[in-house]
């Protein structure tokens, strides 16, 4: 499936698709912290991302028709979104959110750059 329009919306920090008649908006720091890359997936061990919250989309470039780069303003770089997980992204969005906060809250994380999560006994 190809979304028929992609706009980046720089003061909310979203990016919304339009696939199949249906309108989806995705925040930066979500695809930031999910991003395809290497860097995140960690080949198959998956690294942590953190201190993501105020993370903006710099660029935008297309990938043959099957995929978007996207540039984030931390130097993030290296993810090639392709349209299923793109799609898939919208449509369960709120379980990989709720996922990476889960995940956050177990290594006593933060979704704030260079915050520290102290636990009180």
């Amino acid at each position: 499936m190809t979304p028929s329009h992609i706009h980046l919306h720089k003061r909310s920090n979203t990016l919304e698709l339009h696939f199949n008649g249906q309108d989806y908006q995705l925040e930066c720091e979500l695809l930031r912290v999910l991003s395809p890359s290497a860097e995140v997936r960690g080949h198959g061990n998956p690294v942590l991302q953190t201190g993501k919250k105020h993370v903006s989309i710099t660029a935008i470039e297309p990938v043959g028709n099957y995929a978007i780069k996207l540039t984030f303003d931390d130097g993030h770089d290296s993810g090639i979104y392709d349209w299923s997980y793109l799609y898939d992204l919208c449509t369960h969005k709120d379980h990989y959110w709720d996922q990476y906060l889960a995940e956050l809250h177990a290594a006593n994380a933060s979704r704030e750059p260079g915050a520290t999560v102290v636990q009180l006994s």
